[in-house]
């Protein structure tokens, strides 16, 4: 097995710059970064390299003194992310001098007795490098001067950190089971399944995350719009890995009113697009709503099959109002007829351990390639039990892509909706692609 990859930990106080930096460093704008503090409030892990040497590198929410629930959450998950360390980057702000909370986050780290470097951010001339001393104060060595916005200095601040950096093939501080980025860094086609976890705002993607996981990775909170990006682990099944994906809450564009949320938006899109399949889960004790069918919309447009998860469905005593919400999902989703419900409780777990099958069985279905021969055979029965109108015939079919199957059948001429509807039924029925959606091309002979 390979070694496991160093870890790096980018702690500070509220908007300092870490999740600047954390893009700096991988080069691409992974962290959603805007000029207020508290967008970042989970831990977000991505891949690195820098001299031929990957490490991995933790993104952070910001310390608080002082804050309300979600502020200590988001605290905790820092101190988590400290302790799972090979090293830890604390950000200071030079702009705005030494702060009760830059003191706190010093103390934390100094207990750990981790490997730290403490940087001084925003030095974007050099007239600021003085300003940078008085962080000395802290006890945890020169500050390094950088400006992540800007990368002055930042090639010598890798340098530095890669230097900080356990060598290859040693026993590293942290052994726990390891992020993998988004993208997939270093592992090849459906290596690890993607899943990703979508919903509207407070409905518990975060709750199920967790449950999942065993973790408190994600925070969670009673406040709309606490998942600011998309944040992923790996779980190890009976089956083998899973990467689940958790994604900020879904809402109308135009009710998206600030660029956070929107990029927010964009990260779970793309998540979704780059998945294998998709949990939607939907507030049973809310109903089925039109944004909810909104986002089914959506997710089914980009081809990955659906679990569709009414959660919260402990909360429901009333057996009328639990077939209100079975019919509301009849209804508003018919075009998700063929996607596995499963009722569950994140919070409590109550009917949680059915999700991973249902994934599982997802995922090899629309990952699955149906023999040609076989293929010809379900379309000339369904022909001979149900010919398409005016003529119309198919006259061979065959399987042209996975991910979703995709079926493009050779006809003679135009073959109406319906039928089409009917013979991708059929196919469905007869090679068991109940979970996943299935395309239906044709092709006209003279083309």
């Amino acid at each position: 097995m390979p070694d496991t990859p160093p870890r790096i930990a980018i702690v500070g106080r509220p908007n300092v710059g870490k999740s600047t930096l954390l893009n700096r460093i991988v080069g691409r704008r992974e962290a959603i970064v805007e000029e207020h503090p508290g967008v970042t409030r989970d831990r977000k892990t991505v891949l690195a390299e820098w001299q031929g040497r990957e490490f991995e590198v933790t993104d952070t929410g910001g310390w608080l003194v002082k804050g309300d629930s979600l502020d200590r959450k988001v605290s905790a998950q820092a101190e988590e992310a400290i302790a799972e360390a090979d090293v830890v980057v604390v950000v200071v702000d030079v702009t705005v001098g030494v702060t009760d909370e830059d003191e706190r986050v010093a103390r934390i780290v100094r207990r750990t007795g981790r490997p730290v470097m403490l940087v001084a951010n925003k030095v974007d001339h050099a007239h600021h490098e003085p300003e940078m001393w008085a962080f000395t104060r802290l006890g945890l060595g020169e500050p390094v001067p950088l400006s992540a916005l800007h990368g002055r200095n930042a090639g010598d601040f890798l340098d530095q950190l890669v230097a900080m950096l356990p060598p290859p093939g040693s026993d590293l501080v942290s052994d726990s089971a390891v992020d993998a980025p988004i993208h997939g860094v270093g592992q090849s086609e459906h290596s690890t399944p993607a899943i990703a976890i979508v919903g509207r705002p407070n409905v518990g993607k975060s709750t199920l995350f967790n449950r999942l996981i065993g973790d408190e990775r994600s925070v969670v909170h009673d406040r709309p719009g606490t998942t600011r990006d998309s944040i992923d682990t790996v779980l190890e099944t009976p089956e083998g890995p899973l990467r689940f994906i958790d994604t900020a809450g879904m809402r109308r564009r135009s009710r998206v009113d600030e660029p956070t949320e929107y990029y927010s938006v964009v990260r779970a899109l793309r998540s979704v697009d780059e998945a294998d399949a998709a949990l939607l889960v939907i507030d049973a004790t809310e109903g089925v709503t039109h944004q909810d069918q909104r986002l089914a919309e959506r997710v089914d447009a980009s081809g990955c099959p659906i679990v569709v998860l009414l959660n919260k469905w402990d909360l429901i005593d009333d057996d009328e109002r639990r077939q209100d919400v079975l019919a509301q999902l009849g209804d508003r989703m018919r075009f998700l007829d063929y996607s596995p419900v499963l009722q569950i409780s994140a919070l409590s777990g109550r009917g949680v351990h059915r999700l991973i099958p249902a994934v599982e069985e997802a995922v090899a279905q629309y990952h699955r390639r149906v023999p040609t021969a076989e293929l010809n055979r379900v379309v000339r029965e369904a022909q001979a039990s149900h010919p398409a109108p005016g003529g119309a015939r198919v006259l061979y079919a065959t399987q042209g892509a996975t991910d979703p199957p995709t079926i493009t059948l050779f006809a003679n001429r135009t073959l109406p909706r319906t039928w089409l509807r009917y013979v991708e039924r059929r196919i469905r029925e007869h090679f068991d692609l109940g979970a996943t959606p299935v395309k239906i091309r044709v092709r006209r002979r003279s083309e």
